[in-house]
């Protein structure tokens, strides 16, 4: 049933199966979800995260000591899915250093050869560390490891865009669905990365995807206050999952450019665009995006092609706080986010959403 009354009891029956008090997980933002603000959301009730796309098996490790050390409250890991060895256009590389070449140092020769930490030993270390939840993004875990979460009683979180996706993911083994609708900041979690650019909006997304699947759904995308989360749950879903919602809380110490601009932004402010890694991506609207994703600009590359040509001047753009070269991810509902602690937020947010719907 979709009532207010059914809707509150799902999210507490999901809340207490994760030993939660509010049913609001963090999103898993690749580089954005320091220890301090994980431990802030568990302490708060809520679920803590970490992206570990970039992140070597002894950082792993090391962010989840700290993690344990702040809280004894739950936590996800997250990592990619690996995309097919992408295909090379070493000329248009060179078109495309000569133009991130006006926006921040030169991009240096090795560039686009830099490596990634590898995805096997990544899984070896989430499995090391045993967190309650894993999640998936950009595809579906291979089989082998799945049946290795399900023997150490690892929930396998499963990002979705599509009711297709959804299908796939359920089949697969998938204990809980991420449905993320359009409207998300940071990079879409498209199964194929050319497909992507199919843009459900996250209240379109919710119910079908609800509808399909036997397993409990997470939102995600847009959601901002406590309206969000209570529509979400009125859809279907049995709790939500927030990232740019939680990037103005002091615990997660990014840029004071980024952070300011959020608070500013109307949904047009933000665009989806490949400019920053060849994987599409959320941000905010700058001159950059701008001018990267004007005709007179190179195409982007494919991922991660893209991302290792652009690092410098995104390295350089946090160290100088210049938010016009910045990778800026942002979802369309940034204004609502508070520059307030983590578990004020998780319990302000919370508390409204129950009386929204208690009323």
């Amino acid at each position: 049933m979709f009532n207010a009354k059914a809707a509150l009891l799902r999210s507490q029956v999901f809340a207490k199966e994760f030993g939660l008090q509010a049913p609001i997980l963090l999103a898993p933002m690749a580089g954005a979800t320091p220890p301090s603000l994980s431990i802030a959301v568990a302490n708060g009730g809520g679920m803590g995260a970490c992206g570990v796309l970039m992140m070597t098996p002894d950082q792993i490790a090391s962010w989840v000591h700290q993690m344990r050390s702040g809280s004894n409250g739950a936590f996800q890991l997250n990592t990619w899915v690996p995309d097919p060895k992408p295909e090379r256009d070493r000329e248009r590389e060179a078109e495309i250093c000569q133009f991130l070449n006006k926006w921040g140092p030169e991009v240096p020769d090795a560039a686009a050869d830099a490596p990634f930490p590898d995805f096997d030993s990544q899984c070896d270390a989430i499995l090391k560390a045993g967190p309650a939840v894993v999640s998936s993004i950009m595809g579906l875990y291979p089989a082998e490891l799945v049946a290795q979460l399900k023997v150490r009683k690892i929930k396998w979180f499963a990002t979705v865009t599509t009711v297709s996706e959804a299908l796939e993911a359920e089949k697969a083994g998938a204990d809980v669905i991420i449905a993320q609708g359009m409207e998300a900041g940071g990079h879409r979690g498209a199964f194929v990365a050319s497909q992507a650019s199919n843009m459900i909006g996250l209240f379109s997304l919710l119910p079908a995807v609800v509808d399909a699947v036997e397993v409990p759904v997470i939102a995600t995308g847009g959601i901002g206050d406590d309206r969000g989360i209570a529509a979400s749950l009125i859809l279907g879903a049995s709790g939500v999952q927030i990232g740019t919602g939680f990037l103005r809380a002091p615990e997660a110490s990014i840029a004071s450019a980024w952070s300011d601009a959020i608070g500013r932004a109307a949904p047009e402010d933000t665009v989806a665009s490949r400019v920053f890694s060849g994987r599409l991506g959320r941000s905010l609207r700058t001159e950059y995006t701008n001018a990267a994703t004007s005709p007179l600009a190179p195409d982007p590359a494919p991922y991660p092609i893209q991302r290792n040509l652009t690092q410098a001047m995104r390295e350089e753009a946090v160290a100088s706080n210049d938010l016009p070269k910045m990778q800026a991810w942002a979802g369309q509902s940034g204004r609502l986010a508070q520059a307030i602690p983590a578990k004020e937020i998780v319990n302000k947010l919370w508390n409204g959403a129950q009386f929204i719907l208690k009323n």
